[in-house]
């Protein structure tokens, strides 16, 4: 067992998962949750104005964490690229619809795919299917409108020729009405531009992902060498995740001294997703990735996993999941945690809030409602000890908090 790392400094890269909202969307909340999360605790902290470098597609921030004898600075630098996702989101409607068949619809039903995810994870595999299934309901929906107007129109005694134009335009209507109304909802075509892009990232299709991804290589690289923090931790949530196992193994291959000089490197996902790359036939560059970070001597991996959230998958281990076999002394990463959010909410919002899939998908880079929970994303990035004293030793981080707040300070924010 480790011994708890007191933490001064400390340099978080956070690697943007496949989210066109970008810097705006993800400052504004880092800093109302860390407000929330300084609230919670009784500490004080501020966190200063973003420092926007829009040739370097990097923008950073500075938080400064004040707590009961202890105080924490923290550069925050946040990898940017969306602006290549807001490319992909550009690209025609009917060209996402054909390509989301081809892909989830077809060549990822036949490769197996879908098939590996259902046994790994059932409910990720069966959110996996919901957005081909969706989008074949709202077909048929708008077959049957148009097919029920050509009928009316040739009950009335109009050509056929009519009739057929009509059935057409208006089941066509009623199938842009129902995707477009619905999408603030659904997220289908967000959906669908994730999918196929996703699967074109397994195939080695998105030479603009890679070339992003080295470029962000060579700033953990120098991020990592010029800091005088005394730890470094790479995040990746949800589809960040595969891109921080990316970038980290790219950094590597730049420094395969990375984490032996400087701040101590430490690798952490949540809510990760990696089978999404990983379990296509054709991705083993990318389960060589996790091989090579599994027995990296100089990097701690720490991959914290729910089962109430649909949208990672749980239990899962990163390595043998992806049939990656190695000696029990030979293998260091990752560890996996497993985190409740009845720990994290009030006991009022967790029913609700655990099927809004999306939402509590993001409780991981989101504030805690209640004192003294084994997972806290704010914690991490600005609290007095380094994460793997978080997550090997939970109450022992939670007590160096030396907050004075008892255990029934829980806070209630709206739903």
């Amino acid at each position: 067992m480790i011994a708890p790392v007191q933490i001064h400094k400390r340099l978080v890269i956070y690697v943007q998962g496949y989210d066109p909202r970008g810097l705006a969307e993800y400052y504004r909340m880092f800093r109302r949750e860390f407000r929330r999360t300084c609230e919670l605790y009784g500490l004080t902290g501020k966190v200063g104005s973003p420092q926007n470098d829009p040739k370097r597609f990097t923008t950073a921030w500075d938080v400064t964490t004040n707590g009961d004898g202890w105080q924490v600075e923290t550069r925050y630098l946040f990898l940017r690229w969306e602006d290549i996702i807001r490319q992909d989101f550009a690209r025609p409607v009917w060209w996402k619809i054909v390509q989301m068949y081809r892909t989830w619809g077809g060549l990822t039903l036949l490769n197996g795919v879908v098939w590996r995810m259902l046994k790994a994870h059932w409910r990720f595999g069966l959110f996996s299917l919901y957005p081909i299934v969706l989008l074949t309901a709202w077909l048929l929906l708008g077959a049957f409108v148009g097919t029920l107007c050509m009928k009316l129109v040739t009950s009335l005694g109009a050509p056929a020729l009519v009739a057929n134009i009509v059935g057409t335009v208006t089941g066509l209507g009623a199938f842009a009405s129902m995707l477009w109304l619905t999408e603030p909802q659904t997220y289908l075509l967000y959906l669908c531009d994730d999918g196929v892009s996703t699967y074109q990232f397994a195939h080695r299709q998105r030479p603009d992902w890679e070339a992003r991804m080295e470029v962000f290589a060579g700033y953990v690289v120098d991020a990592v060498r010029d800091s005088k923090a005394d730890e470094a931790i790479i995040v990746g949530h949800s589809s960040g995740s595969f891109l921080a196992v990316d970038v980290l193994d790219r950094a590597l291959t730049r420094d395969p001294q990375l984490g032996s000089h400087g701040p101590r490197v430490r690798l952490l996902t949540v809510g990760a997703n990696l089978p999404i790359i990983g379990f296509h036939p054709e991705a083993n560059w990318f389960r060589n990735r996790l091989r090579r970070l599994a027995v990296a001597p100089d990097i701690d991996w720490v991959d914290y996993q729910s089962r109430h959230d649909i949208m990672n998958f749980w239990p899962f281990d990163p390595v043998v999941g992806h049939g990656i076999v190695l000696e029990d002394d030979e293998r260091r990463n990752p560890l996996v945690v497993s985190v409740s959010f009845r720990d994290l909410w009030k006991p009022g919002n967790f029913g609700f809030r655990r099927w809004r899939f999306f939402r509590a998908h993001f409780q991981f880079l989101m504030a805690n409602e209640r004192l003294g929970a084994a997972y806290d994303y704010y914690l991490i990035c600005c609290g007095p000890l380094d994460l793997l004293t978080r997550a090997m030793k939970p109450q022992e981080a939670i007590a160096a908090m030396a907050a004075k707040t008892g255990p029934d300070r829980d806070r209630t924010t709206a739903g």
